[in-house]
């Protein structure tokens, strides 16, 4: 049977119409490989605990997932669509982004609204997971928990609607540019993570009378080793999330500039082999040399579109080669991260948007009438995002600690977090080898061990 050929308007529809279902389909895989950041995560913060508190590093990390992807589906979506004017909401502008808006359901006409939610949700989870490894092995499940919603479905998304969406104040007013979230994502996380681990204190063991430390070891280094590999894998979907494809357009970053995939490939992959080998040659710990490169990407993301490549490795390995000295200042000022949190998202977030502020100041910005890209406003936004992370992570841990519900008692932490809030063993038929192990140091050089001290098995 004959068809009738199409005219020129129905094969227009029907290109839009492929055009929108790419889009859709592009930010999907984005979704699948942010995953993959909260596998490494989960991996790494595993190896990186002793064997008696394997599962509930992982455990928590499962459940801060679990339970962000809800509240930020109830309050999270509207506050980012809401709140990018300051703290004064955009009532009428957000009305679409309510739990029970039309758009936020099966409607068959919006192919958009989903899944940039889903994308947002994955850069949420992310936020509790940079927390969660730093307050390992001592942090009760349900006080994380907390904190975890807090940070990812209130905090992180109010720094975003600041300065991560193109009419936000800081883009507008100061001329804000961060086109990789290190700062909406990496410094608040960062910093907010910093002000928990002031509240919940350190490790038993992790410190002497004198003020000296010693290294608690983790159960696996290969696992932690592999663990943040996998997080540069689904940073590769998180960084394609930061681009918004306008099908039948030029793509562009989230403020509305043209961009494509091919600069962020040239200044992700740079800025990683830069990371690796700064972290690398002032540490030559495995552990710090991943940690480096995730600390590369993070330092280059403020200007992932308008860097000269060369330039991203320089800046990648510059900021990972310094990080490791952040991480010993705060062992010397008695603060137990147990793996190096703040300096790794903090202190490279921080770092790079100051850095991005005499690199590629004299940017333009998209929104008409909005400054330029400069120093004063990338370093005032850096600022204004560190203490948006830092103030509620510090007094609502506070609080927590004064109730007592931070930290579990002393006896459980010394049994072992996966008999007390599991409670399983990961390892069972590893406990009698007392595998896991502190190393103590008698002397105030916290470079050399003295002896070693086989933990006692739960």
């Amino acid at each position: 049977m004959d068809q009738a050929t199409p005219t020129l308007e129905e094969l227009h529809k029907l290109l839009q119409m492929s055009d929108t279902i790419n889009m859709e389909i592009f930010y999907w895989w984005c979704i699948a490989l942010m995953v993959v950041i909260h596998a490494g995560f989960l991996s790494y913060e595993i190896g990186a605990s002793r064997l008696k508190n394997a599962l509930t590093a992982g455990v928590k990390n499962i459940l801060a997932f679990a339970f962000i992807v809800p509240t930020f589906f109830f309050f999270g979506w509207w506050i980012y669509n809401a709140f990018y004017g300051g703290f004064t909401p955009d009532l009428a502008g957000a009305a679409g982004a309510l739990p029970w808006a039309k758009s936020m359901g099966p409607d068959v006409t919006d192919n958009a609204t989903g899944i940039f939610w889903g994308a947002f949700v994955m850069f949420a989870a992310t936020t509790a997971s940079i927390m969660s490894g730093a307050i390992i092995e001592r942090t009760r499940m349900s006080a994380f928990i907390v904190l975890a919603i807090i940070l990812g479905s209130v905090v992180w998304i109010l720094a975003a609607a600041w300065s991560w969406h193109p009419s936000g104040w800081l883009t507008t007013e100061w001329g804000f540019h961060d086109v990789g979230a290190a700062g909406c994502v990496h410094t608040v996380a960062g910093f907010f993570t910093l002000g928990v681990v002031i509240n919940v204190g350190a490790r038993i063991g992790r410190f002497n009378a004198d003020g000296s430390a010693n290294d608690i070891v983790g159960h696996s280094m290969p696992m932690s080793v592999v663990g943040l590999m996998l997080v540069i894998v689904g940073f590769f979907g998180f960084l394609g999330g930061c681009i918004i494809y306008v099908p039948g357009e030029q793509w562009t970053n989230i403020y509305g500039q043209h961009t494509t995939l091919s600069a962020f490939a040239f200044n992700t992959l740079m800025g990683f082999a830069g990371g690796l080998i700064g972290a690398y040659l002032t540490t030559r710990e495995p552990f710090w040399m991943m940690s480096g490169g995730l600390i590369g990407i993070v330092s280059v993301a403020p200007g992932l579109d308008v860097y000269y490549p060369p330039f991203a490795y320089v800046i990648g390995m510059g900021v990972a080669a310094t990080a490791p000295l952040v991480q010993k200042y705060m062992v010397k000022k008695g603060l137990d991260d147990a793996v190096g949190a703040f300096a790794v998202h903090g202190y490279g977030g921080f770092a790079g948007l100051v850095l991005s502020g005499l690199f590629i100041g004299g940017y333009p910005n998209v929104m008409e009438g909005a400054p330029v890209v400069n120093f004063l406003g990338q370093v005032g936004g850096a600022i204004v995002l560190a203490l948006l992370g830092f103030i509620p992570g510090y007094a609502i841990s506070l609080v927590m600690k004064k109730m007592g519900v931070l930290r579990v008692p002393a006896h459980a932490e010394e049994r072992g977090l996966d008999l007390v809030e599991v409670p399983a063993q990961a390892y069972p038929e590893w406990a009698i080898t007392g595998a896991s192990t502190t190393v103590a140091n008698t002397s105030s050089d916290t470079g050399s061990y003295d002896k070693l001290h086989d933990a006692k098995p739960a």
